[in-house]
């Protein structure tokens, strides 16, 4: 794991956003078309801002999230939603967004066919990643019901349901995040910070962040 340290959430929000931007550019040099998978949550919303009006091949990119809640698009609690107002607007309209919702009352009924979608992309090209102060990563969280599957398992989607989560969740697995080519973290706060140091020490398990920390580089501000 490397960490990078900033002075402010506004210079590494920025910072980052060329950094995603110019891996992307990379990629394509030399592949048809690129996968870029993000969260959702408050924190990379300015990242999405700043990476949407950036000039690169847009129409050959693969936009997916990590995780998803299962509620429609319309929902203020979809990360879709988040993501077509905020990452897939501007220039970034012209990439093509992949799905991990669809119209059923669970995700089971329909993780198969979102599997299906994602898996030929598979390996993400360029993957970003936040974590809450419980060490959650995606929806992996700890004492969720699939919590194993999701951490040793080759399953592509995993449906989650865990305490403190009011909906039904669908997430990649840790396989798949780990088989990132390039693999990001995004942190705000001295409590996420403190959490991380902490996760360093714990098993994945305990800590699901653990799983994806080796080989990542971690972009910590403190405010």
């Amino acid at each position: 794991m490397d960490f990078k340290e900033y002075a402010d959430s506004e210079m590494m929000m920025i910072d980052l956003a060329n950094v995603l931007a110019s891996e992307l550019r990379n990629a394509l040099l030399s592949h048809d078309r690129v996968s870029l998978a993000v969260p959702g949550g408050t924190t990379p919303g300015p990242i999405f801002d700043s990476i949407s009006a950036v000039d690169l091949h847009w129409d050959r990119v693969n936009v997916m999230l990590t995780d998803e809640r299962w509620v429609p698009e319309t929902s203020d609690r979809s990360n879709t939603k988040l993501l077509r107002e905020r990452l897939l607007v501007g220039k970034a309209a012209a990439a093509t967004y992949v799905p991990l919702y669809a119209d059923a009352p669970t995700p089971e009924e329909k993780l198969p066919e979102l599997a299906a979608n994602i898996a030929p992309m598979l390996p993400i090209n360029v993957m970003l990643l936040g974590m809450g102060a419980d060490m959650h990563t995606a929806s992996i969280f700890p004492e969720a019901d699939q919590l194993d599957l999701a951490l040793t398992g080759k399953d592509v989607l995993v449906a989650m349901r865990a305490p403190g989560a009011p909906e039904p969740r669908i997430t990649l697995s840790a396989d798949v995040l780990k088989g990132a080519m390039s693999r990001h973290i995004v942190i705000i706060g001295d409590e996420k910070r403190a959490a991380l140091e902490k996760a360093r020490h714990l098993t994945p398990n305990e800590a699901p962040i653990a799983a994806v920390l080796n080989g990542a580089i971690v972009h910590w501000a403190r405010s």
